[in-house]
């Protein structure tokens, strides 16, 4: 070839920031509870888990992140195995991941809870803490309340912001409005947006699942331990056969926990 003839560009595939693939888990010997699920996120998106209670959903998120063993399958995160890699490690790679319950230190104030969520950088907390304040206005004001006495909606910010504090390139979420009233759903989602276009990846398991697919770019629908339907948010979400099996049960669910949270 000629030093004067154009070159070829080589056009690479997009890798996944994380990946599950084929991935079989539970939490006794024996007794599997994810059957060979697989979800990919790339950079940047928002990507929704949905389906039955008992379908295995936030176990596949603890399986991501180390809390569940993985029997067979693997989890890759930027190519990279990280199949059962210890969550520590994890968190040092870019994960986030915030619990449904139990997500707060409630003994300690807000600022300390961002503190914690930072223990392994701690040279870069007043950084970190000030892009925290900017993306919580509300927590900022409230920086010394002991996270014990706040919100359901007030706590799962200052999770989400906890850890957010390690600049994660992925965050995973698991079911972020359960137990909120409406209205502090909307915000939770609202949120959940905002942090994704500061361009964070998240991974997101949501029991409100027309909202959850109206805000995701792509979703995956599980249903006993295995990918039933997957495809973008509102493409799912006007599914003739995902309406059916899934969206009227879901919402009635929603319905009733949002009324016992009023």
């Amino acid at each position: 070839m000629s030093e004067h003839e154009p070159r070829e560009t080589v056009q690479r595939e997009p890798r996944p920031v994380v990946k599950a693939d084929n991935i079989t888990a539970g939490y006794l010997p024996g007794i599997n509870i994810l059957n060979g699920c697989t979800l990919d996120a790339y950079e940047g998106e928002l990507i929704g888990i949905i389906g039955p209670n008992g379908a295995g959903k936030s176990t596949l998120l603890k399986a991501l992140f180390g809390l569940v063993s993985i029997r067979d399958g693997a989890v890759t995160l930027d190519g990279e195995d990280v199949t059962n890699a210890p969550t520590d490690q994890l968190v040092r790679k870019g994960v986030g991941f915030v619990p449904q319950t139990n997500n707060v230190f409630p003994s300690l104030s807000i600022e300390e809870n961002l503190q914690m969520g930072l223990f392994l950088k701690p040279k870069e907390f007043a950084s970190r803490i000030e892009k925290m304040w900017e993306l919580f206005p509300m927590l900022a004001d409230r920086r010394k309340q002991r996270a014990g006495s706040l919100s359901g909606g007030e706590r799962q910010s200052v999770a989400m912001a906890r850890a957010l504090m390690m600049d994660p390139k992925v965050l995973l979420l698991d079911e972020p409005s359960a137990g909120l009233s409406p209205v502090r759903q909307d915000e939770t989602f609202i949120r959940t947006r905002q942090i994704n276009k500061t361009g964070v990846t998240i991974v997101m398991v949501e029991q409100n699942a027309r909202r959850c697919l109206q805000i995701c770019d792509r979703a995956y629908v599980l249903d006993q331990g295995r990918n039933a339907y997957d495809g973008p948010g509102r493409e799912l979400a006007n599914d003739p056969k995902v309406i059916e099996l899934y969206l009227g049960t879901l919402a009635a669910d929603v319905e009733k926990k949002a009324a016992a949270a009023e």
